[in-house]
């Protein structure tokens, strides 16, 4: 096979052997691979994958083709269509993905949003839900809601019935973070100040955490899941305390193997039906042919994307 190999900071499409599923392994031949952040850290030498994935392949999710199976799988045989969440190795035209943190592709949902599902999903309701705890009524403010996460974490906490605040810099997509499920969509400087929030998905990191940390109401909680913007504030913690309020963080790559999929039969029981009917998309800003990854890389690096960049192969 070939696959997208990082070397010395740069990006190549080079050989390298086909894997052979073990275990509960599936091998999929990938159609479609999510482009988000971690992957261009990875390529910049700043976040390392999991000892467990290939070291210089990158990409945390895809959705391909079986291909093979290994000796104890058996949810899904060869020739299905499956999505799945990886530590690495994605952006390959083989890859294998244990079937426990894989779900199988709806027939109404093409290659490129299939490919960019998992990582943004699974990454916003394990936040919402399993970190911040997010119920029906609840308040809460979506940071960077724009990117992949962000777009994808509007419709998991509209779904549950939240009131959604989107804070988005570039006001030519707020329209249709609105369409989403946001009630209503601000500019940084605006959302910063329109709280109190029961809850804060922090998507952006730097300077603004501070103010947002200012919004939170009584028992408020903040979810630190990206720090794009800066990973050092300076925290009035007295704030904290008179508000009885509470700062969690976390990340999804390096979890262990069945953390994740818990995580996964969750969103196969609540999401991936909403996704087939047409309730959940994925928003996609391009697509790009794998060929020309280096240009998917890029598009990622620059920001102001509205949704998911995806690399394709395959006709």
């Amino acid at each position: 096979m070939h696959a997208l190999t990082i070397a010395s900071g740069r990006l190549d499409w080079s050989p390298r052997p086909d894997p052979v599923p073990e275990g509960s392994q599936l091998l999929l031949g990938v159609r479609a691979a999510g482009v988000n952040p971690a992957d261009l850290l990875q390529v910049q030498g700043h976040y390392p994958p999991p000892s467990d994935v290939p070291q210089d392949i990158p990409g945390l999710e895809l959705a391909g083709t079986v291909v093979e199976v290994g000796p104890l799988a058996r949810q899904f045989k060869v020739g299905d269509r499956v999505m799945g969440l990886v530590g690495g190795g994605a952006q390959a035209e083989l890859a294998l993905v244990d079937e426990s943190v894989a779900l199988p592709v709806p027939s109404e949902i093409d290659w490129a949003s299939a490919g960019g599902f998992m990582e943004a999903f699974a990454t916003a309701y394990d936040a919402l839900i399993g970190h911040g705890g997010l119920t029906l009524g609840a308040r809460v403010l979506v940071t960077g809601a724009a990117g992949g996460v962000g777009t994808a974490a509007i419709q998991v906490a509209a779904g549950v019935g939240a009131e959604v605040t989107a804070s988005a810099r570039r006001t030519e997509f707020h329209a249709e973070l609105l369409e989403l499920g946001a009630h209503r969509v601000m500019v940084p400087s605006e959302a910063s100040g329109a709280g109190p929030y029961d809850l804060v998905l922090e998507l952006v990191g730097g300077p603004m955490l501070s103010s947002h940390l200012g919004q939170l109401g009584t028992r408020g909680r903040m979810v630190v899941i990206g720090v794009g913007a800066g990973r050092r504030i300076e925290l009035d913690l007295s704030l904290l305390m008179a508000r009885r309020a509470a700062i969690v963080a976390s990340t999804l790559r390096a979890r262990p193997l069945h953390e994740k999929a818990a995580l996964v039969r969750t969103l196969g029981e609540r999401l991936l039906p909403r996704l087939a009917s047409g309730r959940l998309r994925v928003p996609l800003a391009v697509t790009f042919p794998v060929a020309e990854a280096p240009a998917a890389y890029r598009r990622v690096g620059e920001g102001g994307n509205l949704g998911k960049v995806v690399l394709l192969q395959g006709s």
